[in-house]
């Protein structure tokens, strides 16, 4: 791959969605071919002023938090909270488990369970008297790099037995993330963070403490967490903080293909095409961001409530930009994929909370600063997501028990992220007008009845009815997707494309992805669906008066390991009203 300098990009002040198409292609203004840049230095207007109100389109939030001295509570957010039916509750200690390596199901040699304490404290947010900044990686001072090796190094040399040792923090993502824990009072059943609405809560808690506890051990309760902007074209490449062997940030255990200058696929697709991988990129974050959503819960995930299996469906961030960074890292040296690639190990890379803190920037971006005319209200107020629970250790050694209403508004946890440019904020694809080779494709097309359910073992295209004609609010629903848990797997859809080239996705056929981490559950299977919005799309493809559309399905990364149930195109449903009690 060829040696890359990626100059930071601009964004319109503006952050209302403009109606007008973008005036490029493929991003070449976005990259220039230069000699390897390690420093990867930018200056970036946006950044000058951090407090400007035009920055991210709204007033901003850190000053008004700090102007009210820190009381800015969630009941501004959300409805206050009352009893709750059927939250999911916080795992019992002592009743941990071994956990398992996903890639293969078979039980870890290693104990992923944390030191048992029986004083467990209700955790308060404390007051914000002055806001950390969250920098990104690619921008830090040397100062800066200084100071967060010093505090890794000091985590690192921890008691092995500390909880707020490096590998006891490492060890939380394992014994949540892989079958360690069972839900309380429910047999057997699994407890599971991810692919649900408790995927972004959770990992927001996780990086609170992790990064509270790095601040503690330097004496410095001001220290912020780095994010690896990974959605901007200056940022997607490894952050060289990371790459140094003799830095305590360092992990050997790394795909050496994809160690900077090589720009980070968030497709998967392996086009090995720097512009066009860019150009995919953006893409991407566009439609996870944007175009892809009908209602919160395409975004946060869908609910997951005590006694419930695990998996009941990812947001549209979860499946993919945050599974393909952890993949594209991952080790393929390794047996199962190591570190990053797989869930039990993927907190024994510095990388992963870099990664993560960039997956927790994307949802308050998408809480605060997006556009709302397709998703007006964001706000989950469902006493069972409000009053789920976790417990974590803090930077005190203390085990606290924190709920998820309680982490929504990052401000009021103390901390924002460095302004930087969304080039994928206007990144909406050109019209696309495919009526000849559409119906020449359509020919030899199947129908949903005569082929599902079906194992995607091979590009599959099949001709959907719409619901009517005309323009209409409608969402692709691929239903009854049963997966291998313990494989990495992933497909991609496209509506009436006439490219075969599969690996270009900045198009307006492209409208979203399937992918998971491994991940384990009982059998390991499980049964998911997923939901894609249509109607952008409908005016972008000139589609909105046919009776029916070309849906393609590509297999990406697969095993054998994909059934799908069915497929079908429905109205935009209502959203049904709230759980209160």
């Amino acid at each position: 791959m060829a040696s890359l300098h990626l100059p930071c990009a601009t964004t319109p002040s503006s952050q209302t969605r403009s109606s007008s198409r973008p005036v490029f292609a493929k991003p070449s203004h976005f990259i220039t071919h230069a000699k390897r840049d390690h420093r990867l230095q930018v200056s970036c207007s946006a950044a000058e002023n951090q407090n400007d109100s035009s920055s991210q389109g709204k007033v901003d939030r850190r000053n008004m938090l700090l102007g009210l001295g820190g009381l800015y509570g969630a009941s501004n957010l959300v409805s206050a909270p009352g009893a709750s039916a059927n939250p999911i509750k916080p795992p019992e200690l002592d009743k941990c488990g071994t956990a398992t390596n996903l890639n293969n199901n078979t039980q870890l040699d290693i104990n992923c369970c944390p030191p048992l304490s029986q004083n467990i404290v209700d955790y308060r947010l404390p007051p914000v008297f002055q806001m950390k900044i969250r920098p990104s990686a690619h921008r830090v001072s040397p100062e800066y790099i200084f100071k967060y090796n010093m505090a890794m190094d000091r985590m690192r040399r921890l008691p092995k037995d500390d909880p707020r040792s490096f590998m006891q923090q490492a060890n939380i993502h394992c014994a949540y993330c892989n079958g360690a824990y069972d839900q309380p009072g429910q047999g057997t059943l699994d407890l599971q963070v991810h692919n649900s609405w408790l995927f972004f809560p959770f990992h927001r808690w996780y990086l609170y403490f992790y990064e509270r506890i790095l601040g503690k051990l330097i004496g410095d309760p001001t220290f912020a967490l780095p994010f690896w902007n990974w959605d901007n074209p200056k940022g997607m490449t490894i952050p060289p903080i990371f790459v140094d062997p003799k830095s305590a940030l360092y992990d050997e255990k790394r795909n050496q293909a994809n160690l900077p200058p090589a720009v980070v696929d968030l497709g998967m697709t392996g086009n090995t095409d720097p512009l066009q991988v860019v150009a995919n990129n953006l893409t991407i974050m566009y439609n996870e961001m944007i175009r892809g959503n009908s209602d919160v819960y395409d975004f946060m995930g869908q609910p997951y409530r005590e006694g419930t299996p695990v998996n009941p469906g990812p947001g549209a961030s979860e499946r993919g930009s945050h599974t393909a960074v952890h993949v594209w890292v991952g080790d393929p040296r390794q047996p199962t994929g190591e570190d990053l690639g797989n869930f039990y190990s993927a907190g024994r890379d510095p990388l992963f909370y870099c990664h993560h803190a960039n997956v927790d920037r994307m949802w308050s971006l998408w809480q605060y600063f997006l556009p709302s005319k397709t998703v007006p209200d964001k706000r989950i107020t469902d006493q069972d997501f409000l009053n789920a629970a976790f417990l974590f250790y803090d930077e005190n050694a203390q085990l606290v028990r924190v709920t998820v209403k309680d982490s929504l508004d990052n401000l009021r946890m103390g901390y924002d992220y460095e302004r930087i440019d969304l080039p994928w904020l206007d990144y909406r694809p050109p019209p696309q007008t495919v009526a000849a080779r559409v119906t020449r494709a359509g020919k030899s097309a199947s129908k949903p009845e005569t082929v599902f359910p079906l194992t995607l073992d091979k590009i599959v295209r099949v001709l959907v009815p719409k619901t009517k004609k005309g323009k209409a609010d409608e969402l692709l629903v691929l239903e009854n997707i049963s997966v291998d848990t313990t494989k990495f797997l992933k497909f991609d859809v496209f509506i009436n494309d006439e490219d075969d080239n599969i690996t270009e996705l900045d198009k307006a056929a492209y409208v979203g992805t399937y992918a998971q981490v491994p991940h384990k559950t009982a059998n390991k299977s499980a049964t998911t669906s997923i939901r894609l919005k249509l109607t952008d799309l409908y005016d972008d493809m000139d589609v909105a008066d046919d009776d029916t559309v070309l849906v393609t399905l590509v297999p990406r990364h697969q095993g054998p390991g994909v059934t799908i149930g069915g497929i079908k195109i429905i109205e935009n449903p209502k959203p049904a009203p709230p759980k209160t009690s």
